[in-house]
């Protein structure tokens, strides 16, 4: 059930926008993309302040939203599920199914994504910003293995004889599919080989291929040297009370 008018996705390349860029594909739901350049701070713009408080993309304006209304969506699994609901697709048929791409929607949020970040922080982009090594490596272990942890939660899920997480493919392979990036968390699929045979699984799918490739030409390098990159640095990890 598709809006004639398209979405409005605000959006910046990263697992979260993933998610969602995914999730339109996936849906055959009509959008544009609007970038949110996070490195030089448009996230702080008013405008966008106004659709997303917290000052996060993604988020998304639907111009036909409930009772025919524009509605803005921000939080990215607040998005998937408006999405699913919206599209009546990827959100189990009955209400068992629902629930358990709820409870995994909400892993990924509350657990996967949080702690995936955080190691990737501590593995990469904090050693530009703290070169002490000694005041790193807590950290860097703590996350690398809380994200291991986690890999096998999937693991034994999957292992369980699931194709997908929640049993049909769901908005939560959707959400989850984007976290796993093996080598910036110091993880290993081939330790997970249910977890990497779904990784591929999802991965094959055209529509998941088209999302993930969305804006691919506006990715920055946090890791990397120089100003422009120092300055994103500063910028997205010294944010205060504004």
């Amino acid at each position: 059930m598709a809006s004639s008018a398209p979405i409005e996705l605000y959006y910046w390349p990263t697992p979260n926008g993933w998610k969602v860029s995914i999730a339109l594909e996936e849906m055959g739901l009509p959008y544009e993309m609007r970038p949110v350049n996070i490195g030089i701070g448009e996230q702080f713009e008013p405008g966008f302040l106004k659709i997303s408080p917290n000052n996060r993309m993604p988020a998304i304006i639907d111009p036909d939203g409930p009772d025919g209304q524009p509605v803005s969506v921000f939080e990215s699994g607040a998005i998937l599920q408006y999405l699913a609901r919206k599209s009546g697709q990827f959100y189990g048929s009955n209400e068992r199914e629902r629930i358990a791409a709820d409870e995994w929607l909400f892993w990924q949020m509350g657990g996967l994504g949080p702690m995936a970040g955080q190691a990737h922080h501590f593995r990469s982009y904090a050693r530009k910003i703290e070169p002490d090594e000694s005041k790193l490596e807590y950290g860097a272990a703590r996350y690398t293995n809380e994200v291991n942890r986690l890999y096998g939660v999937l693991e034994t899920r999957l292992a369980l004889g699931h194709d997908y997480i929640a049993g049909p493919y769901s908005i939560a392979d959707m959400a989850i599919w984007p976290w796993i990036l093996p080598d910036g968390q110091g993880q290993d699929l081939n330790d997970f080989p249910h977890l990497k045979a779904w990784h591929e699984r999802v991965g094959q799918r055209p529509a998941v291929q088209a999302g993930r490739a969305v804006g691919k030409e506006l990715r920055g390098n946090l890791a990397a040297d120089g100003k422009d990159a120092e300055a994103a640095r500063k910028l997205l990890f010294g944010q205060r009370a504004r």
